[in-house]
């Protein structure tokens, strides 16, 4: 199961609305994924969903506020890529007093009009918005978050959770909401819809502790303090290769010098601590210069090494 879907899991099962919140969470609801109909017999209401969890939390609220009972179908035209789509049916007999109710519909002298913002007496309190935020995350939030299944396999997904929609106007007001919380979001179009998104993964976390998804924000804890366990490791040994190359390749400049002097003029003909410090260097070639020091018994510094080391190279550059 996606970490998505373990969030929104994790919302249905530890968060109970009240009396008070329960209209927030419709319409957050309804804004994020509902579609609506209108015949000669009224209003008809959808949720559509690839959640069939959803089903029995949303039919509880409307059987407690209005005493009747939506339906669940599974068609096949809701079956994308592999993932089944639900159709919650807010049914004739309750679509237009929960549409209304919940500030998606509102009546002007031209008769019915649709609210494609948020109702600021929906969200009237803290617990109100939080109530309306859960169930727009329910209803169109997504996150491409990737749990690792170990502790050295490294995932490949960052840290992304976005909300989506046709209207910018709903997305700007939940912007608002969550700034009134500390969350920052952006805002972007992309093709025909607008995404609201996090990144940062500490604002990700704050996001889900405020809907109430804590065993999730203790997940991605831990997601984060792998990844940068795994990050420091990956610098480490990028830093032990990077002074193995380096170790290597003076080593090879070395040797070459050094042969190009027994080719030249011989070994003979420098002088004694340059002889044996050459000497060192073709017994030990891939050794560093604390590791040819820790074989030997020449009582020289790091430092004093490789300036004998490099009197060598100018030697040899000269006698090229």
């Amino acid at each position: 199961m996606s970490f998505s879907k373990d969030v929104k899991i994790e919302l249905l099962n530890e968060n109970k609305e009240t009396a008070d919140t329960a209209f927030a969470f419709l319409s957050g609801l309804l804004h994020g994924a509902g579609e609506i109909e209108k015949n000669t017999q009224g209003f008809k209401a959808f949720v559509v969903t690839d959640l069939n969890e959803l089903y029995e939390k949303v039919n509880d609220i409307v059987h407690v506020l209005y005493g009747d009972y939506l339906e669940l179908e599974i068609e096949d035209d809701y079956v994308i890529n592999k993932t089944t789509y639900y159709r919650i049916t807010f049914p004739s007999t309750v679509a237009q007093s929960v549409l209304l109710d919940t500030g998606i519909l509102y009546i002007s002298d031209g008769g019915y009009q649709l609210n494609y913002g948020i109702d600021s007496n929906i969200v009237a309190s803290s617990d109100e918005k939080i109530a309306f935020l859960r169930g727009a995350f329910l209803g169109c939030g997504t996150s491409s978050i990737r749990l690792s299944e170990a502790e050295n396999i490294k995932t490949t997904s960052g840290y992304h959770l976005e909300l989506t929609s046709h209207s910018h106007e709903f997305l700007t007001d939940i912007a608002g909401i969550l700034s009134e919380f500390g969350i920052f979001s952006k805002l972007v179009e992309r093709k025909n819809l607008f995404v609201l998104y996090l990144k940062e993964a500490e604002a990700i976390k704050d996001f889900l502790a405020l809907l109430g998804a804590n065993q999730c924000v203790l997940a991605l804890s831990n997601e984060i303090i792998r990844r940068e366990k795994r990050n420091q490791i990956n610098r480490e040994v990028n830093c032990i290769n990077a002074n193995i190359s380096k170790t290597v390749d003076a080593s090879i400049k070395q040797i070459d010098a050094i042969n190009t002097i027994i080719s030249t003029i011989g070994l003979d003909s420098l002088e004694d601590e340059l002889q044996e410090v050459a000497m060192l260097r073709l017994a030990n070639p891939e050794e560093s210069l604390e590791g040819m020091l820790n074989l030997s018994t020449i009582n020289l510094s790091k430092s004093g090494l490789n300036h004998r080391l490099k009197k060598l190279i100018k030697i040899a550059e000269e006698l090229k």
